[in-house]
């Protein structure tokens, strides 16, 4: 089970840019749910109502509130392969995608925005190195985790790290260290 995280009213009010009254304020209208700690008398606000209040009003919500991103876009050429990896990660609750060629991971990469990629670097056409290169050169995908699943030599996984791939992982590789992987990456 999770652990429900809460903010205090000055949490709150330097994430919202505001003084602590202003939120107390807030919640005293009825607009930030909150509660009260007993016998003190202070507020204490669940993250996920502060982020519901937040989007509500237009205001943004900082990263480190946000729920990470479980979308996984599959950039494979082997259907087996593709499929292999599809399977692990929707059975472990992630959204997954599959691209069997680097020219339609450009276009699902925009349509989805995935949290993470898995990337093959050995791919007829457009191989892995270029669609790491071109996710890395793009404002809108720069950011994205890659882990790099591949057979390819240690000195082609070192020149993928290079390019700016997050962690590499060697096929064949074992289902838990690539939901390991994953998980850690996503988080």
């Amino acid at each position: 089970m999770s652990e429900i995280r809460v903010l205090t009213t000055g949490e709150a009010a330097k994430y919202c840019g505001v003084n602590f009254r202003t939120v107390i304020r807030w919640i005293e209208r009825g607009r930030l749910k909150a509660y009260k700690l007993p016998g003190r008398g202070d507020h204490r606000i669940q993250v996920e109502d502060f982020v519901l209040f937040l989007q509500e009003n237009d205001m943004p919500v900082p990263a480190d509130l946000q729920a990470p991103n479980r979308s996984v876009l599959v950039i494979e050429d082997q259907p087996e392969m593709a499929s292999a990896i599809r399977r692990v990660l929707a059975r472990s609750g992630f959204e997954v995608e599959v691209a069997r060629d680097g020219f339609s991971a450009g276009t699902m990469l925009s349509r989805m925005k995935p949290g993470l990629v898995t990337l093959d670097l050995k791919m007829p056409g457009m191989d892995g190195y270029e669609v790491l290169s071109f996710i890395r050169s793009n404002e809108e995908h720069a950011n994205t985790k890659v882990l790099i699943i591949s057979a390819e030599t240690a000195a082609g996984l070192e020149r993928a790290m290079a390019l700016g791939a997050t962690d590499v992982l060697p096929k064949p590789f074992e289902n838990d260290e690539l939901l390991a992987r994953v998980e850690a990456l996503i988080r």
